[in-house]
């Protein structure tokens, strides 16, 4: 059967991505940002997946205000990098994986999540700059990322948003839906977005580290506790795009010791931690987990 071995989880500030495309990575002010990921690169060559199910937030290229769907799989077989508003970042286009995509869909409905089902849509940088963060710079014409890549973007923008708990039980239909794949396939799940930051507002520039790290710390050892913060938390703590961290949830919650909702199988094996201030007007957070294997 297909397995999820591991989950990625990564802030995906746009900043990031035009550090790495207009070559300011080792620039003073990046160079710190872009060292935490050199473990996260060197791992990923190491433990190179089959299928990477990448869990993002469009920002208004893929869907408008005019349709807004809560949870939404791509399911077709490729997805070009989207023109948001200065042209498409320079990398190469994501291939899809229709038949593991389309059968999640299928199991995921038939445990009472809605999906929307998306054929066609252009990713942006929710979805690029974490593929660039773990794959390294790539050649947008000689080169490919390094396995196909299923897209499933969670309406983190427009109020009413999903709560954590939501997000979290989601996962576990998610890992539910991949273990009854009929093909021998290693698939990592990544939740991206977040961590704290407001752009808008009185509020604008707010950075809560203490918050942030006790997040982490409440994801990797307590993640139904961390699943139960609810929303105002998030808002008040972390500010209004912070809530952004309740997508790492659904990463989380697809991991082996969750049963039932609670974290009572082995616990997932920390591989990486990675914190940094600033990183244009966020902070950045970065979490690597293996599944155990005796699971």
């Amino acid at each position: 059967m297909a397995r999820i071995t591991a989950s990625v989880y990564t802030s995906h500030v746009p900043a990031i991505g035009a550090a790495m495309d207009l070559g300011k990575t080792q620039e003073d002010y990046w160079k710190s940002v872009f060292a935490g990921y050199d473990f996260s690169k060197q791992w990923m060559k190491d433990n190179k997946p089959d299928v990477i199910f990448l869990v993002f937030n469009d920002h208004a290229t893929a869907f408008s205000s005019d349709l807004i769907p809560t949870f939404a799989i791509g399911t077709a077989a490729e997805y070009q990098p989207a023109d948001e508003g200065w042209g498409p970042r320079p990398v190469p286009v994501v291939k899809g994986h229709p038949e593991l995509a389309s059968h999640i869909a299928q199991s995921v409905i038939q445990q009472d999540f809605d999906l929307t089902i998306v054929n066609k849509m252009d990713v942006d940088h929710g979805l690029t700059v974490p593929l660039s963060l773990m794959c390294g710079p790539l050649d947008p014409i000689k080169d490919a990322w390094p396995c196909p890549v299923i897209p499933f973007a969670v309406n983190v923008v427009q109020y009413p948003v999903p709560s954590g708990q939501r997000c979290f039980n989601l996962g576990q239909a998610i890992r539910k839906a991949v273990e009854s794949y009929d093909e021998d396939i290693n698939v990592h799940i990544w939740g991206t977005g977040g961590m704290s930051h407001q752009l808008q507002g009185a509020r604008a520039g707010l950075i809560n580290r203490e918050w942030d790290n006790a997040w982490l710390d409440q994801l990797i050892q307590d993640p139904a506790a961390c699943a139960a913060t609810p929303h105002i938390n998030y808002v008040r703590e972390a500010g209004s795009e912070g809530i952004e961290m309740v997508m790492w949830l659904i990463a989380r919650g697809a991991m082996n010791d969750i049963k039932d909702g609670k974290a009572t199988g082995p616990a997932p094996q920390l591989r990486h931690r990675f914190y940094h201030v600033p990183a244009s007007n966020t902070a950045v957070g970065h979490v690597i987990l293996e599944n155990s294997s005796s699971t």
